[in-house]
């Protein structure tokens, strides 16, 4: 495993830019030519989780949100750790995509755009509390993606 970066901001929604740009720079540092759709897919898993993290799990109090990313093997790893309460995304239900977006009430796409955009999304209690979110892509298309 190679630990390519680490970033730690506090819960702001201001600074998710530079969370942003760090999952652009990683992605790039890796392979300088790996698939746009796999880059824009983990920069919006990341900003959705750490979105998700500051509205729903700090609910304006103040905390923290520390970013890693390294490569293993033909894999982009990214986790991201909070002293939030406790929530496993994993456990939260598909929404009803039969619903026209127009008739869907606001929000609950989040943790659907995080699992289209990953391979694998795996949460842990993090010790002493928070949460430890890991989200997995592999760096070649995906078969979904080779059209």
């Amino acid at each position: 495993m190679t630990e390519l970066r680490r970033l730690r901001i506090p819960a702001d929604l201001g600074r998710l830019a530079e969370m942003r740009e760090l999952v652009r720079v990683a992605v790039d540092a890796i392979d300088p030519v790996a698939d746009e759709t796999c880059q824009d897919d983990l920069v919006q898993a990341v900003d959705e989780a750490a979105t998700n993290a500051i509205v729903h799990g700090y609910r304006g109090a103040d905390g923290w949100l520390e970013v890693d990313i390294a490569r293993v093997d033909d894999r982009l790893v990214i986790t991201l750790e909070d002293g939030a309460p406790a929530f496993d995304p994993t456990l939260v239900r598909e929404p009803d995509l039969s619903i026209a977006p127009e008739a869907r009430t606001p929000g609950g796409m989040g943790i659907h755009l995080m699992r289209e955009g990953t391979d694998e999304i795996r949460h842990s209690a993090r010790p002493g509390g928070g949460n430890i979110l890991t989200m997995t892509r592999r760096l070649d298309r995906r078969p979904k993606e080779e059209r």
